[in-house]
């Protein structure tokens, strides 16, 4: 037995997680031998995400946002801290003395601007009515015509990095929507230091220390080979972008599972924790998940099911994926291939059904029997077959992010009689969120790194009758993560291995990490069913999302009116509020 895992046993010794989701951070409190919750806490962000006007606790004013823009503000981060992650060690009832380490994973891309001490741009004086001094939250996706020139002139010139991302560089990410920062607010542009993802940036606040983590780097940061785009690539794109990589992006890289560094004695007095303890390199709340449930041998591919859904899996092979969010060499855990693909939008959809379709009626009648409206239409729409809707829906509420990257698309329910009812549309939006994730495996099965088993995570695999839908739709057995608190406790599994008790992740997660195997199995009749609607779908997919063209050149035909349509949208929109939706104010200051 190895001095890490006679470490690994003592009872004693815990770790925190620390998981920042779209709307709130939650802090769980894991004991390091087995894994064992012991206790957590939430805590909701303040300003939740500012999606249609930029209004700021203690600022006087606001400022009305454009379509497609998701901001957040950095000072509630930071508030988890203070509150969910002394709440949980209350709640776990530990010394906190025990506590060896803390991991914290985040969504991505998110990014933060900053000044070179790490102060959000927000924060500097005289910029607290500037959009793009705050943080630009993962679906943030008003980037777009960004992406667009980006993809064009990489496939132009046949740079070498663009088949690594499944031929897309999508407007969620750094590149792009730091390109748009440069365009839109030179002055703060000019201003900011770094652009650091939200993982890295929380790190820099427990610890003093600013490493930039390898994953997002290699996925969102297009760092391969140990390069970024050249500076005559985004010189060519904006020459006053020649130098965005060296000057704002680059720093020094974490592996993943190492320390970053101590905890501050500024964070202790935060968190209540020792001061000193190791905090692990930055992650993204997907990637910290494989190993929590046990999901890091190639073909295992992990759903994190949420708001949107990622999906990450392991191959010891490299290829090009159509589609992909992108494959890092080590990019999940070292020695292997780490491949990641995703859904803009799955939880988000359903509830923003729930929030503006459904009628009163159903909302009483939910009441009445004590359930939720989720619940409710969940149960009626178990009582149809399949196909008995006669729907067919498209995912893309919050656009495409596999295999098309677009998020020009939008959504699309075709089949509408006046007979539908609410559950009806409902079981079909289901569907369509199984027929995107059908999309995404098929992908990767054709371009020779197949998927062997399906393995779900996230707040939804809590609907039995959802996960169902999948196990059909994909005709795969679904395996279910055996905590409810995934990529919290991946992020604590990192602490572990940052604190020196196991040697690897790896490792860490076959001692604490669990998930159930094949708790769903496809149903042949149902199946079958499923293949021919699966068929409807691909030929819906192909219509609207093949060859859309871009905002500068949308195509003739079916394929280009989700894109003219986006357009005519922004230029009503910017007609109309043009008064208010200016993002320079007055002259940035330090």
């Amino acid at each position: 037995m190895t001095d890490q895992t006679l470490q690994a046993a003592q009872p004693e010794s815990h770790v925190i997680g620390v998981d920042y989701g779209t709307l709130s951070g939650r802090a769980v409190v894991i004991r390091v031998s087995d894994g064992a919750h012991l206790g957590s806490a939430v805590h909701p962000y303040r300003h939740a995400v500012l999606d249609r006007e930029l209004a700021v606790d203690g600022v006087e004013g606001t400022v009305t946002l454009p379509p497609d823009w998701a901001l957040q503000v950095p000072s509630d981060y930071v508030d988890v801290l203070k509150q969910a992650v002394p709440d949980a060690v209350a709640a776990a009832g530990i010394d906190p003395s025990t506590v060896v380490g803390i991991g914290t994973d985040f969504t991505a891309c998110t990014m933060v601007p900053t000044i070179a001490d790490g102060t959000p741009l927000n924060e500097v004086p005289g910029n607290e009515l500037r959009p793009h001094a705050y943080v630009k939250l993962w679906k943030h996706h008003a980037a777009q015509s960004h992406a667009d020139r980006i993809n064009d002139l990489a496939r132009e010139r046949g740079e070498a990095w663009l088949p690594r991302y499944g031929g897309f560089i999508s407007s969620e990410w750094e590149f792009a929507k730091g390109l748009q920062l440069l365009e839109e607010d030179p002055e703060l542009y000019a201003l900011m230091d770094h652009w650091v993802e939200a993982a890295d940036w929380i790190v820099w606040q427990l610890t003093g220390v600013y490493v930039r983590n390898a994953c997002t780097a290699g996925y969102k940061g297009i760092l391969q080979d140990g390069e970024y785009p050249s500076r005559d690539f985004l010189g060519a794109l904006n020459p006053d972008f020649a130098g965005f990589a060296e000057t704002k992006v680059a720093n020094t890289i974490g592996q993943l599972g190492d320390s970053a560094g101590g905890l501050s004695e500024r964070a202790a007095a935060w968190t209540g924790l020792p001061a000193g303890i190791a905090v692990s390199v930055g992650n993204v709340d997907a990637h910290v998940t494989a190993p929590s449930a046990q999901a890091v041998e190639p073909g295992q591919m992990v759903a994190i099911m949420g708001t949107s859904t990622c999906h990450v899996m392991n191959s010891d092979v490299l290829a090009d994926v159509p589609g992909m969010c992108g494959v890092v060499d080590g990019g999940i855990i070292t020695g292997l291939y780490g491949y990641e693909a995703g859904q803009s939008g799955v939880g988000d959809i359903f509830a923003w059904f729930v929030d503006n379709q459904v009628p009163g009626a159903y909302v009483a009648e939910a009441e009445r029997q004590g359930v939720s409206i989720h619940e409710y239409l969940t149960d009626l729409a178990s009582a149809q077959e399949v196909g008995e809707h006669g729907l067919i829906a498209l995912d893309w509420h919050s656009g495409n992010r596999s295999v098309l990257v677009d998020h020009e698309l939008s959504g699309v329910v075709l089949g509408l009689r006046l007979t539908t009812e609410p559950q009806d549309v409902y079981r079909a939006l289901f569907e369509a969120t199984a027929f995107g994730a059908r999309t995404i495996v098929e992908t990767f099965n054709a371009s020779g790194v197949p998927v062997t088993e399906f393995i779900a995570a996230g707040g939804l695999i809590r609907n039995a009758f959802l996960m169902q839908i999948y196990a059909d739709v994909l005709r795969m057995p679904i395996s279910i993560i055996g905590s409810d608190q995934g990529p919290a406790l991946g992020s604590a599994i990192h602490a572990a291995v940052a604190a020196g008790c196991y040697a690897s992740v790896g490792e860490a997660g076959t001692a604490m990490g669990s998930r159930q195997r094949a708790v769903y199995t496809p149903d042949e009749q149902r199946a079958d069913a499923y293949d021919r609607l699966f068929a409807e779908y691909t030929l819906l997919h192909d219509t609207f999302g093949r060859g859309g063209g871009t905002e500068s050149q949308p195509s003739a035909g079916g394929q280009g009116v989700m894109h003219r349509l986006s357009a005519m949208r922004r230029e009503v929109f910017a007609t109309k509020h043009a008064a208010s939706i200016t993002p320079v104010a007055e002259g940035a200051t330090r």
